[in-house]
């Protein structure tokens, strides 16, 4: 495969759940129930909000854009993981373990970026209930998804190049069943900084960043609703909330539970942290879906109108 000690390589070895391979069938059903999960449950939001023009709303076209990154994010790892566990196959050429890259991290980044909009839709909305249609009107919305969707892509598009101009020593075994920044640049025998330096940019600037806007923004919604005289009024404003905010905990949670164990537990076994860092990404795509589908009427009456028409 090398001709010398620095080469491109041609592939990738793909990492499943190392000392469980004998395993491997037991964790087919599982994966590809939550596959089918994610992938059929956000197409059926994204029709349901298509459908119905009474849900052609802000709070409703938010979560369509969520449905979309998450259908992204769901469709960028499932090749990989299902080929690893039902059929062995854990390589992947240079160039698609490039693309798999850019596409996990962008729509990553539009999904942070969307439960950061959808906090402020929140905020607007109890707010100024009566001016929430005039501040959110449809043009603004588009322009909120086409910056979403730019700033995304925009971001990564400089990784893969970067990281094509690295030569390589013969280590071509990634950490785990999807291609990652963070595992790609720990492979290159050159000077890997400015991807370092880039990545880290692009984690502050948007997860970190998105992070803390939703916490502020939850600190002035807790600020408006506490300005509310009646307690059925500070009801309605925060049970309107509710299904966002199991979005954000069900997006972040994983995410910093994987970190934590990643750089605290050490003596977690590796098949451990694999499997986890596999479900992390699986889980908002899952469950986003039946969260809105028992949480939000407007959305639980589209899906049952779908379904009878079909019938």
């Amino acid at each position: 495969m090398f001709n010398s000690s620095q080469f491109t390589p041609k592939y990738f070895l793909l990492t499943g759940l190392p000392g469980l391979e004998t395993l491997y069938p037991w964790f087919v059903f599982p994966f590809c129930t939550m596959y089918l999960v994610a992938l059929v449950g956000n197409s059926l939001i994204l029709t349901v909000i298509k459908k119905n023009t009474s849900l052609h709303q802000p709070m409703y076209l938010f979560l369509a854009m969520l449905a979309f990154a998450e259908l992204g994010v769901s469709a960028s790892t499932l090749p990989t993981v299902l080929g690893i566990f039902l059929f062995g196959a854990n390589e992947i050429c240079f160039e698609a373990c490039l693309l798999q890259m850019f596409s996990i991290h962008s729509f990553s980044i539009m999904e942070s970026g969307v439960l950061l909009a959808m906090s402020v839709d929140r905020f607007v909305a109890i707010y100024n209930p009566l001016r929430y249609t005039a501040i959110l009107t449809l043009p603004r919305i588009a322009g909120s998804a086409a910056v979403l969707g730019l700033k995304s892509v925009t971001l990564m598009f400089p990784l893969p190049f970067l990281l094509k101009r690295l030569p390589f020593c013969g280590h071509n075994v990634l950490s785990h069943s999807y291609c990652l920044h963070s595992d790609l640049i720990q492979l290159p025998c050159g000077n890997t900084r400015p991807n370092s330096i880039l990545g880290l940019c692009i984690v502050t600037s948007t997860f970190g960043l998105d992070s803390l806007l939703i916490v502020i923004s939850y600190m002035l919604i807790l600020y408006t609703v506490l300005g509310i005289s009646s307690g059925e009024g500070r009801r309605k404003a925060l049970g309107t909330c509710v299904s966002h905010m199991c979005a954000v905990l069900v997006y972040y949670v994983p995410m910093i539970s994987v970190a934590l164990v990643h750089r605290f537990v050490k003596q977690a076994a590796p098949a451990v942290r694999l499997f986890l860092a596999n479900v992390y990404l699986l889980v908002p795509p899952v469950l986003n879906p039946i969260i809105y589908s028992v949480k939000t009427k407007q959305i639980r009456q589209g899906l049952i109108r779908l379904f009878l028409q079909r019938k």
